[in-house]
């Protein structure tokens, strides 16, 4: 019998706590009309919890599940999408709270998340390998 990801013996496997949480993101950041980055784990940076790298067609958020609280992860991935969509500072609060209200899961407020700008990629560009 095939069991659903809302079935709890499920939810206990974080790769597909991680595809149900970035199919509910998905769907919430896209209808509060941001663009849908890619998710993925984990990041390629070693030591990294959250890397972002940006294609010219869109974005991919990469976040570390294993060694953490799953809730980290997600807090993170809701603060991909944040810095992929560059999010204004006034919107902000209420736009993390939608996005983090729709995963389902208590994640909170993620004060003390790994702050992410565009310097922060899976692989040096190539002007940084030049360096």
């Amino acid at each position: 019998m095939m069991g659903s990801v809302n079935d709890s013996r499920l939810t206990d496997l974080p790769a597909l706590r991680f595809a149900d949480a970035a199919r509910r993101l998905g769907a919430a950041t896209h209808a509060v009309g941001l663009t849908v980055p890619a998710f993925r784990c984990p990041p390629r940076v070693a030591g990294a919890d959250r890397t972002i790298r940006r294609y010219p067609g869109g974005a991919v958020v990469s976040v570390r599940l294993r060694g953490r609280p799953f809730e980290a992860a997600v807090a993170d991935m809701v603060e991909g999408v944040l810095v992929t969509n560059r999010v204004p500072e006034p919107d902000l609060p209420r736009v993390r709270s939608t996005l983090i209200a729709a995963v389902g899961d208590p994640v909170g407020d993620p004060v003390g998340a790994q702050v992410v700008d565009d310097s922060v990629v899976d692989a040096p560009g190539p002007a940084a390998r030049a360096a």
